[in-house]
């Protein structure tokens, strides 16, 4: 079971706030070139980003891809759960029913303490990050690093070819 998010999650996050940026499509390459990673990882990961139906691709020429929606409607949340899949981050096994200290199964009819401990931290994460949008991380992003960030990534993605 893997616990810790994928690195697809910061990419897909990354992609999306960039695409805030601009009124017309972006290809995948394009994209891939501005984050400096590989073309097939990045369009991995956009298409469980158009799966989900945050972003979706457009054809032709000026083809690429597109929020679906307002980035104020995207959440943080929404974006890893396209990514990562929506279970939870931790499974519970029933370790406490295992081993010469076994417990009956019959005694353990309610969530361990660990379980309980574990849900309720991913009740909490999940929250935050659901109240947290694509457009509230397009504003922290022009406030720490200036107005003219975002401006000139657009400016960048929509020059095509370098």
């Amino acid at each position: 079971d893997e616990v810790k998010m994928s690195g697809g999650v910061e990419w897909s996050l990354h992609c999306c706030v960039v695409l805030t940026s601009v009124d017309e499509p972006v290809p995948a390459a394009r994209l891939a070139q501005l984050h400096d990673v590989s073309p097939s990882y990045l369009a991995k990961q956009l298409q469980a980003l158009s799966r989900a139906g945050l972003v979706r691709s457009v054809q032709g020429n000026a083809g690429g891809y597109v929020l679906t929606r307002s980035p104020a409607l995207i959440t943080v949340l929404d974006v890893v759960e396209a990514v990562d899949g929506p279970g939870p981050a931790f499974s519970c096994t029933e370790i406490r029913q295992r081993g010469p200290m076994a417990a009956p199964p019959e005694s353990c009819t309610a969530p361990c303490a660990i379980t309980r401990a574990m849900a309720g931290a991913e009740t909490v994460w999940r929250d935050a990050l659901r109240s947290i949008s694509v457009a509230d991380l397009a504003r922290d992003v022009s406030s720490d690093y200036g107005p003219g960030a975002l401006a000139g990534i657009s400016t960048w993605l929509t020059a095509g070819e370098a």
